[in-house]
């Protein structure tokens, strides 16, 4: 058997339907882990339907209680040929968003796949069922083109609360950073830069959301009577978030903007073109850090977005000045930002702009980290020169994310090299009504993740001696 035959094997599990079955009954498995009382659920999704659909793969797993107590469990599922072979860490999420099923359009529902043309609707489809159960399939693919081997050992860890922000994610790799040794992370999630190209990011920017608070007053008071004699909060906010960031996207504090764009990612970005496809956003020419391409401005730069703002009630605005204020904003930023220091810098920048009155804390969520493995590592190129085999496409090489993933656990806990080969693309609908999955992109990402694994088992220990030699120098 061969390289062809295995990506030959892996496009027939999408030709005769065995993909879309798979993910169809996925998909029909409602997994919200956004929702209070889900946690029977997202159990259920592991033991009930993953570990079944894996064991004739050859794993065996366990299911583990999330470290906190009150969040989804985890699975880790091992695949062991030699202790000589390398190892690879396999990773995805079987939660999801809400499922909103009142929001999709007519004819569609969040827990059942609709096909229509190229496009598969479901709830998970592409965030993030249909990307792992894809990845499943491919190694389904090279182990029967290798009369039952893969050419190294596999472990696979499936989270049901990446949704929630990854709760536990970090404690049980450090927990179980025995069971989940290896040599290099390969997972995917997210989308490609396009439908068309195949995609290899590294690391992820990180996220830190914080809220902006303020209240002056009891009640509301007539705007007739009182306007023009009370502090407005609404009016005062805005003020204060505008010298933070101004009306064309700029960050104007120091302590929140990144260190400049090292030159390898400036290269690797200079190949890349953003929003390419056609129901894409129109991209805003003039919004953003000023001097920087479309690409640096979302994979090599901090943004700082208002994600929400309220004052009085919007939907029955009253003819009043109001009490209170409130703003969430949310900082993505790159590797080489001091996140750790983003409240007190605020705090302190807002005082010395006579806004003392407003408070600052951070959002009840999770801080993802900034990571990003160095574009020139063996292991880059060892991926996009296989991917470049099996598609015939020039593949694009993101040194990082736009969006947050808990790509630290797994760089900075396991200290691995982290490999992600998104089969989502830009206008999926991941998170809203309506999301879906590309079917043409998923049988051309079967092949080559099935290429990639297939790789792995002919030239992954020479890719390890290769790293060590370097370190080594």
């Amino acid at each position: 058997m061969s390289r062809h035959d295995a990506i030959a094997r892996a496009t027939r599990h999408y030709d005769e339907g065995g993909f879309l079955a798979a993910l169809q009954d996925a998909v029909a498995r409602p997994t919200e882990s956004q929702t209070t009382g889900q946690v029977p659920a997202l159990h259920a999704y592991l033991t009930d339907w993953l570990v079944p659909a894996i064991a004739p793969l050859g794993f065996t797993g366990r299911v583990y209680d999330n470290p906190d107590g009150v969040h989804g469990p985890f699975l880790i599922a091992t695949r062991h040929e030699g202790d000589d072979l390398p190892t690879v860490l396999i990773y995805g999420h079987g939660d999801t968003v809400r499922g909103y099923p009142e929001q999709w359009r007519a004819g569609l529902d969040p827990w059942r796949i609709v096909i229509e043309g190229d496009r598969w609707y479901g709830r998970g489809t592409a965030d993030n069922k249909g990307q792992h159960i894809l990845n499943l399939g491919a190694l389904g693919a090279v182990i029967a083109a290798r009369d039952g081997r893969l050419g190294f050992n596999t472990t696979l860890l499936i989270e049901m609360g990446e949704e929630a922000g990854s709760p536990g994610l970090r404690e049980l790799c450090r927990a179980e950073a025995t069971a989940l040794r290896a040599d290099v992370l390969i997972a995917s999630d997210g989308p490609r830069v396009s439908a068309e190209r195949p995609t290899v990011f590294l690391g992820s920017r990180g996220g830190f959301t914080f809220e902006l608070d303020l209240d002056l007053r009891e009640g509301s008071h007539h705007s007739g009577n009182w306007g023009g004699l009370l502090r407005n909060p609404g009016t005062v906010l805005a003020n204060a978030i505008a010298t933070l960031v101004d009306g064309r996207g700029t960050i104007l504090l120091d302590a929140l903007r990144p260190p400049p764009i090292p030159e390898g990612v400036r290269a690797a970005l200079a190949d890349i073109t953003v929003g390419s496809d056609p129901t894409a956003p129109e991209i805003d020419a003039d919004w953003g850090e000023p001097g920087l391409s479309p690409a640096e401005r979302v994979f090599g730069w901090n943004t700082l977005e208002v994600l929400a703002f309220k004052t009085g009630d919007p939907d029955g605005p009253l003819n009043a000045v109001p009490s209170k204020a409130k703003a969430t904003l949310q900082l993505r930023f790159v590797v080489g930002t001091d996140w750790e220091s983003i409240l007190p810098a605020v705090r302190a920048h807002l005082d010395a702009h006579g806004f003392p009155m407003v408070a600052v804390r951070a959002a009840r969520t999770e801080v993802f980290r900034a990571t990003r493995l160095p574009v020139d590592d063996p292991w880059v190129g060892w991926a996009l020169a296989s991917i470049a085999e099996s598609t015939g496409k020039r593949p694009a090489l993101l040194p990082n994310l736009g969006g947050s993933l808990p790509n630290d656990a797994f760089s900075e806990i396991l200290g691995l090299p982290t490999l992600w080969v998104p089969h989502s693309y830009p206008a999926c609908l991941q998170h809203g009504p309506d999301e879906h999955l590309l079917g043409s992109t998923s049988r051309e990402a079967l092949g080559l993740m099935a290429g990639l694994f297939w790789d792995l088992g002919e030239t992954g220990s020479a890719i390890l001696a290769t790293r060590k030699a370097r370190r080594e120098t």
